[in-house]
């Protein structure tokens, strides 16, 4: 039988040996805790504290600005510092809630609940108010996705177990060292769904993972789990719903248009603990990986932690590195650098001793196709970098440019070495701005 899959897409060298076979390890943060207020898709967190104000783990420090929103909870116990401009990922300057760790580790006490008596607002108000969002990488607030129009019309709740992107491991150890989190996690989310199904959608690298999740669903009526052919993008939401379901999206649809809802796996584990354990999103795994790190694994880390002191836990630099991403080498941000604090969508930190990418020098356009034929959005990106270099918006439009998925594949296998992902992706943003302006 032929495996799920989609069309196009690559097969990068994954690099997940470096730290795919080291269990989870949990970090004791020791610096300052830095909490920006956007860490999702929608307005600004709104804090609820002030400067000098002492705070315990657990405590909710910024309450959602809207319904697309999301809180934030501290990690640690201590005394905040301030709430000033700090550095992101993304090399913004974003509003921060600063606090003074005071290592006591003090926490707040926690309600537990029991999924099977609550009912199905009560299920999502809990999701809501732990903050949980998207954490492979988006940052949708959970609690509106789980919430679409016309819930009876939801037929597959998937989870995204695929981890395409190269060098990630963390859902891979989150999979061998925690599965019963995740199922538990899917059943409480398939409570809001009476006509749906749930897909464990897992890429067949993982083996092991298949075997281990096949064999807890087994005797779930509503569970089954789906080998997915391994190939980037594999985990775009787009891609993932096509192989599973053989169901088709655009980028005027959401998931729930084609009666689907789709979540990452540490998305799934923050739901149980927030619904079972009543526990708000304060955690998440990191990978630490890439050849110039000394020892590369992945981390259970609080949120708000340096990524500077995530380094300093994996052994340090073996050798300098000439580039540091934040996420995959596929869709991650260069980082400029390290004093930045790790988020809820902070996946990995990728360090690498050679800067491949700066070394190559783009060359003119051949017109051998191979973007087109990798181009998992069936789009033409040779054409849409050519519009965009040239500004030209409405053309962009016109030739599907929205359906790029940004995911880098036309820059992989261009044989010019032409950046077309940087250019297409450059002239979407300002296209969404534009959108944006006029209302």
């Amino acid at each position: 039988m032929a495996k799920l899959t989609f069309h196009g897409g690559v097969h990068p060298w994954d690099g997940k040996a470096l730290s795919k076979d080291k269990p989870m390890k949990a970090i004791v943060p020791q610096g300052e805790m830095v909490y920006p207020l956007s860490q999702h898709i929608g307005a600004p967190a709104v804090p609820v504290v002030k400067k000098g104000d002492r705070v315990l783990t657990g405590q909710k420090i910024a309450e959602a600005g809207g319904f697309v929103s999301a809180p934030i909870y501290a990690t640690v116990s201590g005394t905040v510092k301030a709430i000033e401009p700090r550095r992101v990922v993304t090399g913004d300057m974003v509003n921060a809630i600063i606090i003074d760790n005071d290592r006591l580790f003090e926490e707040v006490s926690y309600t537990p609940n029991d999924p099977e008596a609550l009912d199905k607002k009560e299920i999502v108000e809990l999701i809501k108010e732990a903050g949980v969002v998207g954490m492979g990488g988006a940052g949708f607030p959970t609690h509106v996705k789980l919430s679409p129009k016309e819930p009876e019309k939801i037929e597959y709740v998937i989870a995204n177990c695929a981890e395409c992107e190269p060098y990630l491991t963390s859902d891979y150890r989150r999979m061998l060292e925690e599965p019963e989190k995740l199922v538990e996690g899917l059943k409480i989310i398939l409570r809001l769904f009476d006509n749906a199904q749930g897909i464990l959608a897992i890429e067949d690298n993982k083996p092991d993972c298949i075997a281990l999740l096949g064999g807890l669903v087994e005797n779930e009526e509503r569970i089954t789990v789906k080998a997915l052919k391994t190939k980037y993008p594999q985990g775009a939401e787009r891609q993932i719903i096509y192989a599973t379901t053989g169901r088709e999206i655009n980028s005027s649809m959401l998931p729930a248009d084609a009666g689907c809802v789709v979540d990452n796996v540490d998305t799934i584990v923050a739901v149980y603990h927030a619904v079972k354990e009543g526990r708000p999103l304060m955690n998440r795994i990191v990978t630490v990986t890439g050849d110039a790190v000394r020892d590369p694994r992945n981390f259970y880390v609080r949120i708000g932690m340096n990524y500077r002191d995530l380094i300093e836990e994996a052994g340090g630099f073996k050798s300098e590195p000439e580039k540091v991403v934040s996420g995959g080498p596929m869709m991650g941000f260069a980082l400029f650098d390290l004093d930045v604090p790790t988020t809820k969508t902070a996946s990995a930190l990728l360090c690498m001793t050679r800067d491949e990418v700066s070394m190559m020098e783009p060359g003119p356009c051949i017109n051998c196709g191979r973007c087109v034929e990798a181009c998992p959005g069936r789009v033409v990106p040779r054409r849409l970098a050519v519009i965009a270099e040239h500004h030209d918006a409405e053309a962009f439009v016109a030739n599907d440019g929205m359906e790029c998925c940004e995911c880098g594949c036309c820059s992989y296998v261009c044989p010019a070495k032409r950046q077309l992902t940087q250019s297409i992706k450059s002239m979407r943003k300002t296209v969404l701005a534009n959108r944006k302006k006029q209302g």
